[in-house]
């Protein structure tokens, strides 16, 4: 065989790397310099003999094709599919068993000859050992998805070739097979195959996931993927279970998060595997009771091995549905002032769960979360839900009651207790709590001589009044809630460490709203909400709930509120869209210098510094508001909603008879 000097180059490179005088070869990756190695050292082959094309026998190739029938069926789609899309561009297709014989095959017929002399071709063996460094066989030995370009191959006579393959593993994590496109002609670059690595790595993972839920497809399987919209479609990982919870099988993605599960709780013996519920923070009855959950039959969970969220599906066999059957009936009573406080975010699922425990009982409960999050709307459903429903609910804000009256505003006084108190006396709001709830928000910012008073109700149940001279009994259930971390409050010497324990009977921790896996079900809700108390409907465009979803909401489910109805207040027609909200929810950013948080049911004064900046602005344009937005860099609509928000109008403007 007649070599070009270009090969004979390659291989004088080759023949001093296995005699030693060229260490590292200039211009080459490790992995190639790995194979080259083991190709040199190991398989003992000579760089300067370049073996012949090996194509088996049409018996032989029956066979290893027979070995991997079943993969076959299932990958044909996949194998059409992949090479459809690339077959304009110069590329065939090979898909090899595990010992790298190419038993399935896609090339263009015009090329068959060239193809053949290449090994590009039906029954071709590309193992390394036989081959040397090439795409499939060097994916087979490493076990990763790989470009061999060019003269990265080991045997001269491959150097114009361009192979890219992925391993397709079982459910075991064993390579059973690998996906190559290769082209007999292509630029130089080897990063000119950067495509070429990506789509055969993702139709690779197609191919092993279409293998797996056929492999599976009489057992119960969690599919699940970080992304809710993607989890029908193509969820990245799937998990064979035994209806008892017990890990079978799992795919690439679910592989790696039992890897990544066993690295955090490394397992009691060699044989351990964690089960379903312990992959994900959630009971048996809750996985299986998928199907009935919700519209989209998905529910979100949090992975214990990451804490992120994931978004789940059941698939379960045809004709065998008991499990799932079952875990509907078991499901719990629906309670429909907890219910509907949350989709199926997984802390919220926790807050919630139990919240429903603790609603029948006495005893107290710390509700905790940033500013917004909706403590009192929580502790106004537990105590709707709870036994105390017909009874007074009171909410007390510790934080805005002034510091010398909080104590009358408690504790209420008898008539002549201090000057300027009410001729008859003041029955306080822990009396008129008496029989129901008492909510007491903000208690970080309760005086320490209340708390100590507090302490004192709290351990007798009694209550006495300013000027009182006997106690009265009450009966109530004390409900707390707080923004501040109370541990550094107790340690700063501003909270009484025995009142805390006291109100700590149990403790309702609600997660911020960007951080919730339901964002979407709370903004329906709360523009549902905003609509019915409006008496008015105002349709919520996509590109509004995209800009809504996509915001941070420093402000929470409060700021989320006025952000609708300020839309609701704004909006030209009976449409939100994206421009109709506030700026900041629009950039997706932190607010803009010239808007503060929009209250739109109290308009700010125009003497407010914003206003008076917009005002001056108007002023030295002639109230011209094109020119001004062109200033300001925002659209004339949002000039107009600026100029409703502070009260200003131009002077020329003439009211609508």
């Amino acid at each position: 065989m007649a070599l070009h000097a270009e090969q004979r180059q390659h291989i004088e490179t080759l023949i001093r790397l296995g005699e030693g005088r060229d260490a590292e070869p200039f211009g080459y990756r490790d992995v190639i310099q790995r194979s080259w190695q083991r190709c040199l050292g190991e398989y003992r082959l000579d760089p300067g003999r370049p073996r012949p094309v090996r194509v088996l026998t049409q018996q032989a190739l029956r066979d290893h094709q027979e070995s991997v029938d079943e993969l076959l069926h299932v990958a044909r789609a996949g194998v059409d599919r992949l090479f459809g899309q690339v077959a304009q561009l110069g590329y065939v297709l090979l898909l090899t068993d595990r010992r790298g014989i190419t038993v399935a095959f896609r090339g263009h017929g015009e090329q068959d000859r060239a193809l053949r002399r290449a090994g590009l071709y039906l029954g071709a063996d590309w193992d390394e050992r036989y081959a040397g460094t090439c795409a499939v066989g060097t994916c087979l030995h490493d076990g990763q998805a790989i470009t061999c370009h060019q003269s990265e191959h080991f045997d001269a006579t491959h150097i114009a070739l361009t192979c890219t393959a992925a391993p397709i593993t079982d459910p075991q994590g064993r390579v059973m097979a690998v996906l190559d496109i290769s082209a007999l002609q292509s630029p130089r670059s080897q990063e000119s195959q950067t495509f070429a690595l990506a789509l055969v790595n993702l139709y690779a993972r197609m191919i092993e996931d279409a293998y797996f839920l056929h492999r599976y497809r009489d057992c119960l399987i969690l599919r699940y993927d970080t992304a809710r919209e993607f989890v029908h479609l193509n969820g990245r990982g799937l998990i064979a279970i035994e209806e008892d919870g017990s890990v079978i099988a799992a795919n690439h993605g679910g592989r790696a998060l039992i890897d990544e599960h066993l690295r955090r709780w490394p397992p009691w013996s060699a044989d351990w595997r964690p089960g379903a519920t312990q992959l994900f923070d959630a009971e048996l009855g809750d996985l299986l009771g998928i199907p009935g959950s919700g519209e989209d039959q998905i529910r979100a969970f949090r992975a214990r091995a990451n804490d992120t969220t994931c978004f789940v599906t059941l698939l379960e066999p045809r004709g065998r549905p008991p499990a799932a059957r079952a875990a509907r009936e078991e499901a719990p009573t629906p309670v429909p002032a907890l219910d509907r406080l949350a989709a199926d975010d997984p802390a919220m699922h926790r807050v919630l769960k139990l919240a429903r425990r603790l609603r029948h009982e006495d005893v107290s409960v710390l509700i905790s979360g940033e500013t917004g999050t909706g403590k009192e709307v929580l502790a106004r459903a537990l105590h709707d839900s709870g036994k105390r429903a017909d009874k007074p609910f009171v909410a007390v804000n510790c934080a805005a009651i002034p510091e010398s009256l909080i104590e009358s505003e408690l504790f209420g006084y008898l008539p002549g207790a201090f000057t300027g108190g009410r001729a008859k006396g003041m029955r306080g709001l822990i009396q008129q709590a008496d029989g129901g709830t008492l909510f007491l928000d903000e208690i970080g910012d309760m005086p320490l001589p209340l708390q100590t008073r507090l302490l004192r109700v709290l351990a007798e149940r009694e209550v006495m009044p300013l000027g009182a001279e006997t106690p009265v009994r009450v009966d109530i259930r004390v409900v707390t809630a707080t923004h501040r971390d109370m541990t550094e409050l107790i340690a700063a010497g501003r909270f009484r460490e025995d009142l805390y324990y006291r109100l700590n009977g149990a403790q309702l921790r609600l997660p911020a709203l960007r951080e919730r896996a339901d964002r979407h079900h709370v903004i329906r809700c709360v523009h549902a909400a905003l609509q019915e108390q409006r008496g008015q409907v105002w349709h919520l465009r996509a590109d509004a709930v995209s800009a809504l979803l996509a915001y941070s909401w420093p402000g929470n489910v409060r700021q989320l509120k006025n952000a609708i109805a300020f839309a609701m207040a704004t909006a030209e027609r009976d449409e939100i869209t994206l421009h109709d909200l506030p700026e900041e929810c629009q950039a997706g950013a932190a607010p803009s210098l010239l808007v503060t948080t929009p209250t739109p049911l109290a308009p700010e004064p125009a003497a407010s510094e914003d206003g008076q900046a917009l005002l001056e602005l108007l002023q030295r344009s002639a109230w011209n508001v094109s020119r001004v937005a062109r200033e300001l860099g925002v659209s004339r609509p949002t000039v107009y909603r600026r100029m409703r928000r502070h009260g200003l109008v131009a002077p020329n403007h003439q009211p609508a008879s």
